[in-house]
Protein backbone atom coordinates (compact mmCIF):
# COMPACT_ATOMS: atom_id res chain seq x y z
CA UNK A 1 0.00 0.00 0.00
CA UNK A 2 1.18 3.52 -0.72
CA UNK A 3 1.43 6.18 1.96
CA UNK A 4 -1.80 7.89 0.90
CA UNK A 5 -3.86 4.67 0.71
CA UNK A 6 -2.99 3.62 4.26
CA UNK A 7 -5.25 4.64 7.12
CA UNK A 8 -3.69 7.44 9.14
CA UNK A 9 -4.31 7.02 12.84
CA UNK A 10 -4.26 9.10 16.00
CA UNK A 11 -4.14 6.94 19.14
CA UNK A 12 -6.10 8.29 22.12
CA UNK A 13 -5.63 6.85 25.61
CA UNK A 14 -7.99 7.84 28.44
CA UNK A 15 -7.32 6.98 32.07
CA UNK A 16 -6.44 8.19 35.53
CA UNK A 17 -2.66 8.14 34.92
CA UNK A 18 -2.28 8.13 38.68
CA UNK A 19 0.65 8.23 38.08
CA UNK A 20 1.57 7.68 34.42
CA UNK A 21 3.99 4.74 34.12
CA UNK A 22 6.56 3.43 31.68
CA UNK A 23 3.92 0.85 30.81
CA UNK A 24 1.58 3.56 29.54
CA UNK A 25 4.27 4.96 27.25
CA UNK A 26 5.27 1.51 26.06
CA UNK A 27 1.61 0.81 25.26
CA UNK A 28 1.70 3.65 22.73
CA UNK A 29 5.00 2.45 21.29
CA UNK A 30 3.88 -1.18 21.00
CA UNK A 31 0.60 -0.19 19.38
CA UNK A 32 2.32 2.05 16.84
CA UNK A 33 4.91 -0.59 15.96
CA UNK A 34 2.23 -3.25 15.52
CA UNK A 35 -0.05 -1.07 13.39
CA UNK A 36 2.86 -0.14 11.15
CA UNK A 37 3.82 -3.80 10.74
CA UNK A 38 0.35 -4.65 9.45
CA UNK A 39 1.07 -2.44 6.46
CA UNK A 40 -2.41 -0.91 6.69
CA UNK A 41 -1.84 2.00 9.06
CA UNK A 42 0.38 5.01 9.69
CA UNK A 43 0.26 6.36 13.24
CA UNK A 44 0.72 10.12 13.09
CA UNK A 45 0.09 11.02 16.73
CA UNK A 46 -0.72 9.87 20.23
CA UNK A 47 -2.84 11.67 22.84
CA UNK A 48 -2.79 11.10 26.61
CA UNK A 49 -6.05 12.31 28.19
CA UNK A 50 -6.12 12.19 32.02
CA UNK A 51 -9.53 11.80 33.66
CA UNK A 52 -11.36 14.64 35.46
CA UNK A 53 -10.92 14.99 39.22
CA UNK A 54 -14.61 14.26 39.80
CA UNK A 55 -14.11 10.71 38.52
CA UNK A 56 -13.97 10.01 42.25
CA UNK A 57 -11.49 7.14 42.38
CA UNK A 58 -9.93 6.64 45.81
CA UNK A 59 -6.41 8.04 45.99
CA UNK A 60 -6.75 10.06 42.80
CA UNK A 61 -4.43 13.05 43.06
CA UNK A 62 -5.30 16.43 41.58
CA UNK A 63 -5.38 16.74 37.80
CA UNK A 64 -2.82 19.53 38.18
CA UNK A 65 -0.30 16.96 39.35
CA UNK A 66 -1.38 14.23 36.94
CA UNK A 67 -1.13 16.54 33.94
CA UNK A 68 2.34 17.65 34.97
CA UNK A 69 3.50 14.05 35.44
CA UNK A 70 2.11 13.09 32.05
CA UNK A 71 3.89 16.00 30.40
CA UNK A 72 7.15 14.99 32.05
CA UNK A 73 6.70 11.39 30.91
CA UNK A 74 6.25 12.31 27.22
CA UNK A 75 8.62 15.28 27.05
CA UNK A 76 11.14 13.31 24.99
CA UNK A 77 8.54 11.91 22.57
CA UNK A 78 8.13 13.50 19.17
CA UNK A 79 4.64 12.09 18.59
CA UNK A 80 2.82 11.65 21.95
CA UNK A 81 1.13 14.68 23.50
CA UNK A 82 -0.87 15.35 26.67
CA UNK A 83 -4.34 16.84 26.28
CA UNK A 84 -5.85 18.70 29.28
CA UNK A 85 -9.35 19.19 27.81
CA UNK A 86 -10.89 16.36 29.83
CA UNK A 87 -9.45 17.69 33.09
CA UNK A 88 -10.56 21.25 32.37
CA UNK A 89 -14.25 20.46 31.97
CA UNK A 90 -16.79 21.23 34.68
CA UNK A 91 -17.27 17.58 35.49
CA UNK A 92 -16.27 14.04 34.54
CA UNK A 93 -16.55 13.15 30.86
CA UNK A 94 -17.32 9.76 29.37
CA UNK A 95 -14.73 8.10 27.15
CA UNK A 96 -17.23 8.40 24.31
CA UNK A 97 -17.50 12.19 24.74
CA UNK A 98 -13.70 12.53 24.83
CA UNK A 99 -13.38 10.64 21.55
CA UNK A 100 -16.09 12.79 19.97
CA UNK A 101 -14.38 15.95 21.20
CA UNK A 102 -11.12 15.01 19.52
CA UNK A 103 -12.89 13.97 16.34
CA UNK A 104 -14.60 17.37 16.17
CA UNK A 105 -11.34 19.13 17.00
CA UNK A 106 -9.46 17.36 14.23
CA UNK A 107 -12.21 18.25 11.78
CA UNK A 108 -11.56 21.91 12.51
CA UNK A 109 -7.78 21.59 12.40
CA UNK A 110 -7.58 19.57 9.18
CA UNK A 111 -10.69 20.91 7.48
CA UNK A 112 -11.79 17.37 6.67
CA UNK A 113 -14.36 14.85 7.83
CA UNK A 114 -12.79 11.98 9.74
CA UNK A 115 -13.98 8.55 8.69
CA UNK A 116 -15.29 5.94 11.09
CA UNK A 117 -14.12 2.35 11.12
CA UNK A 118 -17.45 1.17 9.74
CA UNK A 119 -17.44 3.56 6.79
CA UNK A 120 -14.14 2.79 5.05
CA UNK A 121 -15.43 4.00 1.70
CA UNK A 122 -15.37 7.60 2.91
CA UNK A 123 -11.97 9.13 2.25
CA UNK A 124 -11.72 12.69 3.53
CA UNK A 125 -9.74 15.24 1.57
CA UNK A 126 -7.36 17.42 3.51
CA UNK A 127 -7.55 20.91 2.10
CA UNK A 128 -10.02 22.77 -0.09
CA UNK A 129 -10.09 22.55 -3.91
CA UNK A 130 -8.37 25.57 -5.32
CA UNK A 131 -9.75 27.67 -8.13
CA UNK A 132 -7.77 27.06 -11.32
CA UNK A 133 -7.06 30.76 -11.62
CA UNK A 134 -5.70 30.90 -8.09
CA UNK A 135 -1.95 30.96 -7.70
CA UNK A 136 -0.72 27.63 -6.22
CA UNK A 137 0.80 27.67 -2.76
CA UNK A 138 3.82 25.68 -3.86
CA UNK A 139 5.77 26.97 -6.85
CA UNK A 140 8.95 24.97 -6.35
CA UNK A 141 9.05 21.81 -8.47
CA UNK A 142 11.74 20.31 -6.27
CA UNK A 143 10.59 16.82 -5.26
CA UNK A 144 11.81 17.34 -1.68
CA UNK A 145 9.27 20.15 -1.27
CA UNK A 146 6.37 18.05 -2.51
CA UNK A 147 3.59 18.14 0.11
CA UNK A 148 3.23 14.41 0.70
CA UNK A 149 0.79 12.85 3.17
CA UNK A 150 3.56 12.66 5.76
CA UNK A 151 4.30 16.37 5.46
CA UNK A 152 0.62 17.31 5.55
CA UNK A 153 -0.10 15.23 8.60
CA UNK A 154 3.17 16.32 10.13
CA UNK A 155 1.57 19.76 10.27
CA UNK A 156 -1.39 18.18 12.07
CA UNK A 157 0.98 16.39 14.46
CA UNK A 158 2.76 19.64 15.25
CA UNK A 159 -0.61 21.17 16.08
CA UNK A 160 -1.52 18.52 18.66
CA UNK A 161 0.51 20.20 21.37
CA UNK A 162 -1.11 23.58 20.70
CA UNK A 163 -4.78 22.84 20.00
CA UNK A 164 -5.69 21.16 23.29
CA UNK A 165 -8.58 22.85 25.05
CA UNK A 166 -8.67 25.58 22.44
CA UNK A 167 -11.58 26.03 20.09
CA UNK A 168 -9.85 27.70 17.18
CA UNK A 169 -11.76 29.36 14.33
CA UNK A 170 -12.32 27.14 11.33
CA UNK A 171 -9.12 27.13 9.35
CA UNK A 172 -8.76 25.41 6.01
CA UNK A 173 -5.36 24.32 4.76
CA UNK A 174 -4.85 23.98 1.01
CA UNK A 175 -2.11 21.59 -0.01
CA UNK A 176 -1.38 21.37 -3.71
CA UNK A 177 0.58 18.45 -5.14
CA UNK A 178 2.30 19.75 -8.26
CA UNK A 179 3.63 17.59 -11.06
CA UNK A 180 6.06 19.39 -13.38
CA UNK A 181 5.25 17.05 -16.27
CA UNK A 182 1.54 17.89 -16.12
CA UNK A 183 1.88 21.65 -16.22
CA UNK A 184 -1.13 23.23 -14.52
CA UNK A 185 -2.80 19.93 -13.61
CA UNK A 186 -2.73 19.47 -9.82
CA UNK A 187 -3.64 16.46 -7.68
CA UNK A 188 -4.90 16.73 -4.11
CA UNK A 189 -3.76 14.31 -1.48
CA UNK A 190 -6.64 12.19 -0.20
CA UNK A 191 -6.01 10.74 3.23
CA UNK A 192 -8.14 8.54 5.45
CA UNK A 193 -7.78 9.72 9.05
CA UNK A 194 -9.17 8.01 12.15
CA UNK A 195 -8.99 8.36 15.91
CA UNK A 196 -8.72 5.01 17.70
CA UNK A 197 -9.05 4.38 21.42
CA UNK A 198 -5.89 2.83 22.83
CA UNK A 199 -6.31 0.68 25.92
CA UNK A 200 -5.04 -2.31 27.84
CA UNK A 201 -6.95 -5.58 28.00
CA UNK A 202 -8.17 -4.62 31.49
CA UNK A 203 -10.29 -1.82 30.03
CA UNK A 204 -11.59 -4.18 27.35
CA UNK A 205 -12.55 -6.63 30.09
CA UNK A 206 -14.49 -3.89 31.88
CA UNK A 207 -16.82 -3.73 28.86
CA UNK A 208 -18.09 -7.16 29.92
CA UNK A 209 -19.17 -6.01 33.40
CA UNK A 210 -22.98 -5.52 33.33
CA UNK A 211 -24.07 -1.94 33.96
CA UNK A 212 -20.56 -0.47 34.11
CA UNK A 213 -20.66 1.02 30.61
CA UNK A 214 -23.56 2.69 28.84
CA UNK A 215 -24.39 0.39 25.91
CA UNK A 216 -25.00 3.26 23.51
CA UNK A 217 -21.53 4.61 24.39
CA UNK A 218 -20.02 1.19 23.75
CA UNK A 219 -21.71 1.10 20.34
CA UNK A 220 -20.08 4.43 19.45
CA UNK A 221 -16.65 3.62 20.91
CA UNK A 222 -16.32 0.22 19.26
CA UNK A 223 -18.66 0.62 16.32
CA UNK A 224 -17.79 4.11 15.11
CA UNK A 225 -14.24 4.68 16.32
CA UNK A 226 -12.56 1.35 17.01
CA UNK A 227 -10.11 0.12 19.64
CA UNK A 228 -6.46 -0.88 19.73
CA UNK A 229 -5.89 -3.32 22.61
CA UNK A 230 -2.52 -4.06 24.19
CA UNK A 231 -2.72 -7.30 26.25
CA UNK A 232 -1.70 -7.04 29.91
CA UNK A 233 -0.80 -9.63 32.55
CA UNK A 234 -1.24 -12.51 30.13
CA UNK A 235 -4.91 -11.66 29.46
CA UNK A 236 -6.54 -13.16 26.37
CA UNK A 237 -8.43 -10.41 24.48
CA UNK A 238 -10.13 -12.97 22.22
CA UNK A 239 -11.64 -14.72 25.24
CA UNK A 240 -12.72 -11.36 26.68
CA UNK A 241 -14.45 -10.34 23.45
CA UNK A 242 -16.50 -13.53 23.43
CA UNK A 243 -18.12 -12.47 26.71
CA UNK A 244 -19.74 -9.33 25.25
CA UNK A 245 -22.35 -9.23 22.49
CA UNK A 246 -21.25 -5.71 21.46
CA UNK A 247 -17.58 -6.68 21.32
CA UNK A 248 -18.46 -9.75 19.26
CA UNK A 249 -20.61 -7.62 16.96
CA UNK A 250 -17.75 -5.22 16.22
CA UNK A 251 -14.88 -7.67 16.52
CA UNK A 252 -13.40 -6.45 13.24
CA UNK A 253 -13.06 -2.97 14.74
CA UNK A 254 -10.93 -4.24 17.62
CA UNK A 255 -7.24 -4.45 16.79
CA UNK A 256 -5.27 -6.60 19.22
CA UNK A 257 -1.52 -5.96 19.36
CA UNK A 258 0.05 -9.32 18.58
CA UNK A 259 3.62 -9.00 19.75
CA UNK A 260 5.58 -10.34 22.68
CA UNK A 261 2.93 -11.44 25.18
CA UNK A 262 5.61 -11.51 27.88
CA UNK A 263 6.64 -7.92 27.33
CA UNK A 264 8.19 -6.66 30.61
CA UNK A 265 5.99 -3.56 30.61
CA UNK A 266 2.77 -5.56 30.43
CA UNK A 267 2.78 -6.08 34.20
CA UNK A 268 3.57 -2.47 35.13
CA UNK A 269 0.66 -0.56 36.62
CA UNK A 270 -0.12 2.66 38.48
CA UNK A 271 -1.23 0.62 41.49
CA UNK A 272 2.12 -1.17 41.73
CA UNK A 273 3.89 2.16 41.33
CA UNK A 274 1.96 3.75 44.20
CA UNK A 275 2.64 0.76 46.45
CA UNK A 276 6.34 0.89 45.61
CA UNK A 277 6.43 4.58 46.50
CA UNK A 278 4.60 4.03 49.79
CA UNK A 279 6.94 1.23 50.84
CA UNK A 280 10.15 2.82 49.62
CA UNK A 281 10.60 -0.01 47.13
CA UNK A 282 13.57 0.63 44.84
CA UNK A 283 11.73 -1.15 42.01
CA UNK A 284 9.79 2.06 41.46
CA UNK A 285 12.53 3.04 38.99
CA UNK A 286 11.36 0.12 36.84
CA UNK A 287 7.81 1.48 36.79
CA UNK A 288 8.22 5.25 36.48
CA UNK A 289 10.56 7.48 34.50
CA UNK A 290 12.98 9.55 36.58
CA UNK A 291 11.41 12.99 35.92
CA UNK A 292 8.08 11.64 37.20
CA UNK A 293 9.73 10.13 40.29
CA UNK A 294 11.48 13.43 41.00
CA UNK A 295 8.21 15.32 40.71
CA UNK A 296 6.39 12.88 42.99
CA UNK A 297 9.07 13.18 45.66
CA UNK A 298 9.19 16.96 45.40
CA UNK A 299 5.38 17.22 45.65
CA UNK A 300 5.11 14.43 48.26
CA UNK A 301 2.51 12.50 46.27
CA UNK A 302 1.34 8.96 47.13
CA UNK A 303 3.77 8.82 50.06
CA UNK A 304 2.14 8.36 53.48
CA UNK A 305 3.79 9.29 56.78
CA UNK A 306 5.42 5.87 57.26
CA UNK A 307 6.76 6.02 53.69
Amino acid sequence: MTETTKTHVILLSCGTFNPITKGHIQMFERARDYLHKTGRFIVIGGIVSPVHDSYGKTGLVSSRHRLTMCQLAVQSSDWIRVDPWECYQDTWQTTCSVLEHHRDLMKRVTGCILSNVNTPSITPVIGQPQNESTQPIYQNNNVSNKPTAAKILGKVGESLSRICCVRPPMERFTFVDENANLGTVMRYEEIELRILLLCGSDLLESFCIPGLWNESDMEVIVGEFGIVVVPRDGADPDRIMNHSSILRKYKNNILVVRDDSNHPMSVVSSTKSRLALQHGDGHVVDYLCQPVIDYILKSQLYINASG
